[in-house]
């Protein structure tokens, strides 16, 4: 999940409005939303939750009591969170086939040639390239053809106080949501939307680029340029905002995100490797010593790596020498197996806009 995850938040942050009516509009464009049985109004801990979020924001608590007390309970939602059986073998080839296909870079090239102008200016302003941009917004949502279904307020109710007691941190993602879920009314009342009308994810992320409403709050930005956030019907703000998210989590312009490695290391070698994760902590030449060469421009890299290994089933694992650029990724959704789908997706889409040129 998104970490974005990730659209009208940053009014809160930057003064700036976004259009309510054409969120509006946005909302009323796609399917109708997913509804669940039981209204929160009948349950003590949400009632009580609103007046804490009421005193918390200055909102008015009938306000954000009757607001709430009208979210639903989306049975749903706690499967979708439930974390797969201890045991499952991750395989990144299945992976990655779920995002670098035919009709994913075909409308990748679309997107970046409608927005090439946009996407060009977000990597002059920035230092993000467009490829990462282009691979984050191809990933999340198929360039705004998949932004959810799901009643924003819905989700992330459900998400605050039904998470799904079998995750292995539930206590820790329950107040996650809570605070997200705060973030979301704050918004709505403070810039006049009707909370009701925005869909998104399962996880309540929103837009394009699926920014989660703490996101949109810090990092959303109007990058059309007419005084409003819409990163539902604004893709030039939804190119803008990622990038600015990305700066935000340790983006470096300039370096690579990750180079080959070969690989010769003993059992305790390979441990002492792993077990920072996909934390960068070791210089190339430590990464040698301990028997994972970085060859070529990679030897000469600036700045501490990880060996990331991308686990292929029943088959050998894929390992790449994973930059802070690589980790920056991964703040967007803690996923090496994601980081690397949005930069092949992005080097796909490049690769087929110039053939097609």
């Amino acid at each position: 999940m998104k970490r974005l995850l990730s659209t009208a938040l940053l009014c809160l942050a930057a003064g700036a409005l976004p259009s309510t009516a054409a969120l509006a509009q946005s909302a009323k464009a796609r399917p109708a939303a997913v509804q669940g049985t039981t209204p929160y109004a009948e349950r003590s801990d949400a009632m009580q939750l609103a007046a804490d979020i009421a005193a918390r924001r200055d909102l008015p608590l009938d306000w954000v009591q009757a607001t709430l007390g009208q979210a639903r309970f989306l049975p749903q939602v706690p499967r979708l969170m439930t974390p797969a059986p201890r045991g499952t073998a991750k395989n990144w080839n299945s992976y990655r086939s779920r995002f670098i296909d035919p009709v994913r870079i075909r409308a990748g090239v679309r997107f970046w040639q409608t927005h090439a102008a946009a996407l060009a200016r977000a990597e002059r302003e920035f230092g993000v390239p467009a490829e990462i941009i282009v691979g984050i917004i191809g990933v999340e949502t198929v360039y705004g053809q998949q932004m959810g279904n799901f009643r924003v307020i819905d989700a992330l109710a459900t998400l605050s106080f039904d998470f799904p007691q079998a995750h292995p941190r539930a206590a820790a993602r329950t107040e996650y949501f809570r605070s997200e879920l705060e973030q979301f009314l704050s918004l709505t009342h403070r810039s006049d939307i009707d909370p009701f009308s925005l869909r998104g994810s399962y996880a309540g992320a929103m837009g394009l680029g699926q920014f989660m409403p703490s996101s949109w709050v810090q990092w959303a930005v109007d990058f059309d340029g007419n005084d409003h956030i819409d990163l539902f019907a604004s893709p030039v703000d939804a190119i803008g905002s990622v990038a600015n998210y990305f700066i935000a989590h340790g983006w470096k312009p300039g370096m690579a995100t990750h180079y080959p490695v070969l690989l010769d290391t003993t059992p305790a070698q390979m441990a002492e490797l792993l077990a920072p994760d996909i934390l960068p902590t070791f210089t190339p030449a430590r990464m040698a010593e301990l028997g994972a060469r970085v060859p070529g421009a990679g030897a000469a890299h600036n700045g501490p790596l990880a060996l990331v290994e991308l686990q292929n089933g029943g088959d050998a694992p894929l390992f790449i020498a994973g930059t802070e650029n690589f980790y920056a990724i991964t703040r967007y959704n803690w996923s090496s197996y994601y980081a690397l789908s949005v930069i092949e997706l992005g080097q796909a889409v490049h690769a087929a806009r110039q053939a097609a040129r």
